[in-house]
C-alpha cells in the first residue's frame, strides 16, 4: 500500500508494515503536521520524507504525544516513539543548511566592545550631568556632574572639562533638577560654540534639557531637547538621541533624557547597540534564513553563557554574515587568542523537517519531579537490529528523550554493523541534525558499529550527549559534530550531579551512601566507551563535567555482556582523534582514563552498577598484550576555559601533538599506565603545542561563572576553580612523560595565586620519575614562573606527601633552565641535591647535574611502615616516605636516587620481614650502595632474580653470600655479596644493574632485576642503628661539578617552542602574529624611545614623530613595504596617506600602522583614508595621543580589521592579533582554499559521505 500525505493529520498510532509506504508530499503550499502517539515501521514498511538526491523543500513536522501515565506501550519500544524494527526503512532528508560554524569576529556583551552603558538617577543629580563617549568604540570615557544651579565655580569647571576633551568625541548632557541659576553667560556661549546648542542660551529654572552631539563638529552634529517646567511637577521628557557607528561598523545610539515626574527630577543616559546586530562568521551561511534559530557557544568557563538568537532579514549582509534579533549578554570570542583558536561555535537549530514532542506544562507522575520542574517524558526514535535502511539528514529533533533507559532522541539498539560490513549500501548515517532541548542524550550508539554521525548539533540536553553504551561499539565515526550545554540526568550514575547521586539509591547495596565525586558527576558531551572509534573535527563546547571522555569497560556490560574478554577495551588501539575542540567544561575538556564498575552492587562492593571505577588504557596491536604497543595520537586538540583540566590522560602510549591549551585550571596532565611494577614503562608525550595561562580572553562576569578577580596584568577576569587556585600549564604527575617543542605564555603568579608553566600534582602520593624530560621548550617573556614545586598552604596542604617530595624532571637541552643535561627537583630532597646544585627559591627547587634513577622498594609484614632514606653525604637530612598503598600486604616506596652513591634506609616502627628491591631506570653497571637498618642479631637470606612481569616467571636466581666486612664488599662489589654488621646493625649490599634498559621500559628486555631480602629479626622493634654507618673513606663517588649562574645559556634557541604560530581548528590554516605598540607624547616624555610593529619575530622599530606603515602580503605573510609619514603631512589632511594607499599598497595587503609622539599636530584630526583599509568610518587622530591600526587593502573587508585610537592622557594604543593567511576571500592567486583539514581525514577513512 502506498500513501502520500499531502495535508496535516492526527492519528492515534501508525504502523507501516508488509510493503506499506508512507511518503510526505513535497508539492503542497502549506506545512504538513502529522500528530500521533507512535509510528512503528517494520517488515518491509517504509516512511519517506524527501530523499538523498531530492531533499524535502517544504516544512514537515511529526508530533509525538502521550504521557508516561498512559497505557500505550509497545514491546521493545515503549511509548511516544518512532520505531524502526526488523525490515523497516526510514528515510528523512530535509534541506541541509550549514550545520555549524565559528564566529569570525568577537561578539561583545550587548554588541559593544566595551558593553552598553546605562545610568538613571532622581534626586542627587542637580546641575548639568555630562557623559563623554568615544565615537569610534562607544566606550564611556568620562562622567561628571556640574552643579551650575548653586555654584558659579562649577560653571567654570564645566567649561574647562569640555575644553580638555578631544575633538570628535560624543558629548551627552542632561539637566537634573535645575542648572540655570549659576550657569554663566560665558559657559552658555562656550557650549553653543563647541556643541552648537540652540537652547542652552535661554535655559531657565528647572527646565528639563538634554543634548547629544559631537564635540567641535558644528551644529548639524547635535541633537537636543528642552521642556518647559510646570507647577504640576510633571513636565514630560526632554530626550536627545543620536545614532553613531564604530570603527568596525556596529551602529549604536547615545541617549540623554531629563524630566520631572510628580515633583521629582529624573535624568538618564544610555549607550547601546542598535537592534539587529550583524554577526561575522567563518563560513558562507547563505543557507540560513530569516526566522531561523541559532545558538552561540560560551567561550568562558561556564557553559551557561551559551545564548540563543533568531535571525532577521539582512539584505546588506555578506554571505558570511547574519543579523540577529537580540543582544548577547556575554563575551563570545571570534578570534585566535594568544595562539589558540577560541572562536565560539555557532550552531543552527532550525531544520525544515521536525520531530517534536508534545509536552505537559510541568513535571508529573514518577518522572523525578523532585529533580525536574519540567515534563521530561518526550518522544524517542529507536532503530533495532535488522532494519532495512535508515538515513536521517536535515532534521530537527525537539524535546525528545525520556529519563529512563532506552528512550533517546536517536537510539541505535543492538543494530550490529550498519555500514558495508553489515550489508548496508549506502551505509547508515546521521547528517546535519539539530537535537536540542531534549530530555535524555542526543545520539545513543548501542552495540552498533560503522555508523557515521556527521554535522549534528546537540544542544541543551540531559545526560551524556553522544553516547556509546556497552563498551563493544567500534568503528563509528563522529565527524564535525557540536555538543553544548550538556546537563546532568538521572539514568546512569555517571549522568548524575551531586544532588541526583545522593537521592537516587535504588540500585546500591544496603544503606550505602554514594560518594558523588567518585561514583557519579561524570556527564560528558562525548562518552566514548571503546577507543576504536573516530572523532574528527568535533566540538564539546560546554558540559557539566567533561567534554570528551574515553571510558573503559573492563568487560562488556549490559545486553552485550560476554562479547569480549576481560580487559580488551583497555588494550584496544585508539581510532583517529584529530582537530577536536573542548572548552567550557567544569571537570575536564578531554579525559582518557577510568572505567565503569562492571559488577552489580553487593556486600563486598555496595556501589551501583556502572559507577565510575578504575581502568588503565594501554593499547597494543590487535588488543594483544603480547604484541607491540600502539601509540594513541591526540592530534590538533584545542582545550580552553575548562575549570579543572584542559586534558587528562592516563595510560601508555599516548602522544599529544599540535595542541593548544589556554585558560584551564591545569592545561594538561599525563599520568602513567600505573605504578611500577604494574606498568611496563609507557611513553607519554606532548609535542608541538602551545600553553597559555591567562589569555586575553578575559571572559564575562555572570552566567554561573563563580570567580571574578584580578589577573596577572591587574585587570579583572574570570578565573578557574577559585581565585587562589594554582594555575599550571603542564602538570607532572608521576611519569615518565616527555615535553618537547612547546611554547608557554602568560603564566605569572599574583598576590592571590601561583601560576607556573610547569607544575606538579598537588598532595600527590605517587612518586615521580627522573625519566620525565623536557626539551626545546620556549618560555615567552610573559612567563613569570617557569616551574613551581608548591609550598605548604592552601591547595598544597603540608606539601609533604611522597610524590610532592620526589618530583623531578630532566632538562635535556637547557631550554628551560639554561643548563643542558640538568635535573630540576624539589629543594629539600637531599637524595637528589648535592653541593653543586643551584637553588631557585621562587621555584622551591634546585637545578642539578648528575645521574638519577629510581629504587622501587616493596616491604612486607608489618604494614604501614614509614621509610626514612638518607644519602651518605647528608645523614641528618633523610627523605621520609609513607608509601603509596598503606594497609596493603606490600607497602611500596619509590624514591629517586642519585646513582653511584651510598644510602641508609630506616623504618619508623618495626622492620619488615621481607624487602624486595628493584633498580628501575638503571642502565647496565649503574649501582647504589644500600645500608638497611635491622635489629642486632637479625638473620638474612638474600636472593636476586629477574622477574618477567608479563608471564610472572622468575629466572636467573642467585643467592647472595655474606662478606666478612664492608671493605670486602666494596672491593668486590661485582659479586653477589652482602655484609651485615652486628656492631652497627646495618645490612650492606650493592644494587647493580646487569642489563641495559629497553626503550621507555623501567627494566631490560630480559626482565626486571630485583633483590629479595628475608630478615629473621629477634625483635619487631625498629633497629637502633648508628647514623653514620659508612667508613671515613667515602663509599660514594664525588658529586658532579658545581653549576654556576655565569654558565647559564642565555642565547635564544631558534628551534625551541611550537613550530606553528597558532593552533586552530583547521590545521591547514596558517597565521601570522602581529603586534603594534604606539607611543603617546606622554610616553615619550617618560623615557620610552621607540614605537614598534612586529610581524611574527620580525620587529620594526619607529623612533621618529608621525605615523609608520608596514605592509604585509596577506597571501604569503611576507613584508612588502614600510613608510613613514611625518606629523606635518598628517596635519594638512590625509591626502598623502590616501595617495600612498592607492598607489603603493597592493590589493590583498595587510596594513599595520603605529604612531609616535603626535605632539606637532595642531589639532585633533580625522583621517578618512583609513576607510580604504577597512575602517567603517574616518579615524580620529588625537594631538599628543596614539594610534594603532590593523587594516586590509582589498574587498571584501575581513572581520579582523582593528582600530585603537587614544587621546592624550589615556593609555598608549596597542594591539595584537593573529591574522589568517591566504583565505578564500582574499582571492590569492593559486591559493584557492582546498577542503577543510578534517574533510581530508574523513575521506581518508574511506567512508561514504552522505550526499557525495
Amino acid at each position: 500500500m502506498f500513501l502520500r500525505l499531502d495535508s496535516s493529520a492526527t492519528v492515534n498510532s501508525l504502523v507501516i508494515e508488509r510493503g506499506g509506504v508512507l511518503v510526505f508530499d513535497d508539492n503542497v503550499t502549506q506545512d504538513i503536521v502529522l500528530k500521533t502517539r507512535h509510528i512503528l515501521i517494520r517488515d518491509k514498511g517504509e516512511l519517506h520524507i524527501g530523499s538523498e538526491n531530492c531533499p524535502y523543500s517544504g516544512t514537515a513536522t511529526i508530533v509525538l504525544y502521550g504521557k508516561s501515565t498512559d497505557q500505550h506501550e509497545v514491546h521493545d519500544f515503549g511509548s511516544k516513539f518512532i520505531g524502526v524494527d526488523e525490515g523497516g526503512a526510514l528515510e528523512m532528508h530535509g534541506r541541509k543548511p550549514l550545520s555549524w560554524t565559528l564566529l569570525a569576529r568577537t561578539l561583545n556583551p550587548m554588541g559593544m566592545q566595551y558593553g552598553s552603558y546605562k545610568f538613571e538617577r532622581s534626586w542627587g543629580s542637580r546641575g548639568i550631568n555630562v557623559r563623554v563617549v568615544d565615537d569610534g568604540t562607544g566606550q564611556l570615557l568620562a562622567a561628571d556632574r556640574f552643579d551650575t544651579h548653586m555654584f558659579l565655580n562649577d560653571s567654570l569647571r564645566l567649561r574647562e572639562f569640555l575644553n580638555r576633551q578631544p575633538t570628535g568625541v560624543i558629548v551627552a548632557m542632561a539637566v537634573g533638577d535645575s542648572a540655570a541659576k549659576s550657569l554663566s553667560p560665558e559657559t552658555r556661549e562656550f557650549i553653543i560654540q563647541v556643541l552648537g546648542s540652540k537652547f542652552i542660551k535661554h535655559l531657565g529654572y528647572r527646565q528639563p534639557w538634554a543634548l547629544v552631539g559631537i564635540l567641535r563638529a558644528g551644529p548639524f552634529s547635535t541633537t537636543e531637547s528642552r521642556r518647559p517646567y510646570t507647577l504640576s511637577g510633571t513636565t514630560g521628557a526632554a530626550i536627545a538621541r543620536r545614532e553613531f557607528c564604530t570603527y568596525n561598523g556596529v551602529r549604536f545610539t547615545v541617549t540623554a533624557y531629563s524630566e520631572w515626574v510628580k515633583g521629582s527630577p529624573h535624568i538618564g543616559f544610555k549607550v547601546e547597540a542598535m537592534k539587529g546586530l550583524i554577526v561575522d562568521l567563518e563560513d558562507d551561511v547563505s543557507s540560513w534564513r530569516p526566522g531561523d534559530r541559532l545558538v552561540v557557544a560560551s567561550t568562558d568557563y561556564s557553559m551557561h553563557q551559551a545564548e540563543e538568537f533568531s535571525l532577521l532579514a539582512c539584505p546588506e549582509c555578506k554571505p558570511n554574515q547574519v543579523k540577529i534579533d537580540g543582544k548577547p549578554h556575554y563575551l563570545h570570542m571570534g578570534e585566535v587568542v594568544d595562539g589558540v583558536d577560541m572562536r565560539a561555535e555557532v550552531g543552527l537549530l532550525t531544520r525544515n523537517i521536525r520531530v517534536r514532542s508534545e509536552m505537559e506544562s510541568s513535571c508529573y507522575g514518577h518522572n523525578h519531579c523532585h529533580l525536574f520542574q519540567q515534563d521530561t517524558f518526550g518522544g524517542h526514535i529507536k532503530i533495532q537490529k535488522g532494519f532495512h535502511s535508515f538515513h536521517m539528514a536535515g532534521v530537527e529533533l525537539i524535546g525528545l528523550g525520556q529519563q529512563n533507559r532506552g528512550s533517546y532522541p536517536v537510539h541505535f539498539h543492538l543494530a550490529g554493523d550498519v555500514d558495508h560490513k553489515g550489508g548496508y549500501d549506502p551505509p547508515t548515517y546521521l547528517d546535519n541534525l539539530s537535537i536540542h532541548h531534549c530530555f535524555s542524550r542526543c545520539v545513543t550508539v548501542h552495540a552498533t558499529h560503522g555508523l557515521l554521525v556527521k554535522d549534528v548539533v546537540g544542544y541543551d540536553t540531559l545526560g551524556h550527549c553522544f553516547f556509546l553504551e556497552d563498551g563493544v561499539e567500534q568503528r563509528n565515526t563522529f565527524y564535525h559534530n557540536l555538543g553544548l550545554l550538556t546537563r546532568p540526568g538521572t539514568i546512569l550514575p555517571t549522568d548524575r550531579d551531586e544532588t541526583m547521586c545522593l537521592s537516587i539509591r535504588n540500585n546500591v547495596y544496603g544503606d550505602y551512601t554514594p560518594v558523588p565525586s567518585t561514583d557519579c558527576m561524570a556527564v560528558s558531551t562525548f562518552w566514548i566507551a571503546n577507543p576504536n572509534n573516530n572523532l574528527i573535527g568535533n566540538a564539546a563546547a560546554g558540559s557539566q563535567d567533561v567534554g570528551m571522555w574515553f571510558i573503559f569497560h573492563r568487560v562488556a556490560t549490559g545486553l552485550s555482556e560476554g562479547w569480549y574478554p576481560e580487559g580488551q577495551a583497555e588494550l584496544t588501539p585508539l581510532g583517529v582523534f584529530k582537530n577536536n575542540r573542548v572548552h567550557s567544561n567544569f571537570k575536564a575538556g578531554l579525559f582518557i582514563g577510568k572505567g565503569v564498575k562492571t559488577t552489580h552492587a553487593n556486600a563486598a562492593n555496595p556501589r551501583e552498577y556502572l559507577t565510575i571505577d578504575n581502568a588503565r588504557f594501554r593499547p597494543h596491536l590487535h588488543a594483544d598484550p603480547a604484541k607491540p604497543r600502539v601509540a594513541a595520537h591526540i592530534d590538533g586538540l584545542i582545550a580552553f576555559k575548562n575549570n579543572d583540566h584542559g586534558a587528562w590522560a592516563r595510560g601508555g602510549d599516548v602522544i599529544f601533538r599540535n595542541c593548544g591549551f589556554a585558560d584551564n585550571g591545569i592545561g594538561l596532565t599525563l599520568a602513567s599506565d600505573g605504578t611500577f611494577p604494574t606498568d611496563e614503562g609507557s611513553s607519554l608525550e606532548v609535542t608541538d603545542s602551545i600553553f597559555v595561562g591567562e589569555s586575553s580572553n578575559v571572559g564575562s562576569h555572570g552566567g554561573q561563572n563563580r570567580y571574578w578577580g584580578e589577573g596577572s596584568n591587574n585587570k579583572y577576569r574570570t578565573l578557574p576553580r577559585n581565585k587562589t587556585f594554582p594555575i599550571r600549564g603542564f602538570q607532572v604527575y608521576d611519569g615518565p612523560v616527555r615535553l618537547t617543542r612547546c611554547t608557554f605564555k602568560k603564566f605569572s603568579p599574583t598576590a592571590d595565586r601561583f601560576s607556573s608553566a610547569i607544575g606538579f600534582s598537588m598532595k600527590n602520593a605517587w612518586q615521580g620519575s627522573p625519566q620525565n624530560n623536557i626539551s626545546a621548550v620556549k618560555m615567552e617573556r610573559t612567563v613569570g614562573l617557569n616551574v613551581f614545586f608548591g609550598r605548604p598552604g592552601q591547595w598544597f596542604a603540608a606539601n609533604d606527601m611522597d610524590g610532592d617530595k620526589t618530583s623531578i624532571f630532566h632538562d635535556l637541552d637547557g631550554s628551560l633552565t639554561g643548563y643542558p643535561d640538568s635535573y630540576v627537583a624539589r629543594a629539600d630532597n637531599y637524595l637528589i641535591r648535592h653541593p653543586g646544585c643551584l637553588t631557585v627559591p621562587r621555584w622551591n627547587g634546585v637545578i642539578c647535574h648528575g645521574q638519577y634513577a629510581q629504587l622501587y622498594i616493596q616491604a612486607r609484614r608489618p604494614e604501614n611502615l614509614t621509610l626514612l632514606m638518607a644519602r651518605e653525604r647528608y645523614p641528618s637530612r633523610p627523605l621520609t616516605l609513607q608509601g603509596v598503598n598503606r594497609g596493603a600486604p606490600y607497602q611500596q616506596y619509590q624514591p629517586v636516587v642519585m646513582l653511584q652513591q651510598a644510602y641508609t634506609i630506616h623504618w619508623d616502627s618495626g622492620v619488615p620481614e621481607e624487602i624486595i628491591l628493584y633498580p628501575i631506570n638503571f642502565n647496565r653497571e649503574d649501582w647504589i650502595l644500600l645500608a638497611l637498618c635491622f635489629p642486632r642479631g637479625t638473620a638474612f637470606k638474600v636472593v636476586s632474580d629477574i622477574y618477567q612481569r608479563d608471564s610472572g616467571r622468575v629466572q636467573g636466581v642467585a643467592h647472595y653470600d655474606p662478606a666478612p666486612s664492608l671493605g670486602t664488599l666494596q672491593e668486590d662489589h661485582g659479586r653477589k655479596l652482602y655484609h651485615y654488621s652486628n656492631r652497627t646493625g646495618y645490612l650492606f649490599l650493592y644494587l647493580r644493574a646487569a642489563h641495559s634498559r629497553q626503550g621507555h621500559s623501567y627494566c631490560s628486555e630480559h626482565g626486571c632485576e630485583r633483590v629479595k631480602i628475608q630478615a629473621g629479626a629477634p625483635s619487631s622493634a625498629p633497629g637502633a642503628c648508628h647514623p653514620h654507618p659508612f667508613p671515613e673513606k667515602k663509599s660514594s663517588r664525588d658529586p658532579p661539578r658545581r653549576l654556576w649562574a655565569s654558565e647559564r645559556v642565555t642565547s635564544p634557541c631558534p628551534f625551541c617552542g611550537a613550530p606553528q604560530v597558532a593552533v586552530s581548528t583547521d590545521p591547514l590554516q596558517q597565521y601570522i602574529r602581529v603586534q603594534v605598540l604606539s607611543l603617546s607624547s606622554a610616553s615619550v616624555q617618560q623615557g620610552l624611545k621607540s614605537a614598534f610593529i612586529k610581524v611574527n619575530e620580525e620587529v620594526f622599530l619607529f623612533g621618529m614623530k608621525g605615523l609608520f606603515f608596514v605592509v604585509v602580503d596577506a597571501c604569503t605573510g611576507h613584508v612588502r613595504d614600510r613608510r613613514h609619514f611625518q606629523t606635518p603631512s598628517v596635519t594638512h589632511g590625509d591626502f598623502a596617506i590616501e595617495s600612498y594607499i592607492i598607489r603603493a599598497v597592493k590589493e590583498r595587503s595587510i596594513v599595520l600602522v603605529c604612531s609616535r609622539d603626535l605632539v606637532d599636530l595642531p589639532r585633533d584630526s580625522r583621517i578618512s583614508a583609513f576607510t580604504k583599509l577597512g575602517s567603517a568610518k574616518p579615524i580620529s587622530l588625537f594631538r599628543k595621543g596614539s594610534l594603532a591600526f590593523l587594516g586590509y587593502r582589498g574587498q571584501p573587508s575581513p572581520p579582523w580589521v582593528r582600530t585603537v585610537s587614544r587621546a592624550w592622557g589615556e593609555d598608549w594604543a596597542t594591539l595584537q592579533h593573529y591574522i589568517p593567511l591566504a583565505l578564500r576571500g582574499y582571492g590569492c592567486p593559486g591559493r584557492e582554499q582546498g577542503p577543510h583539514g578534517a574533510n581530508t581525514i574523513l575521506g581518508g577513512l574511506s567512508l561514504r559521505r552522505p550526499g557525495s
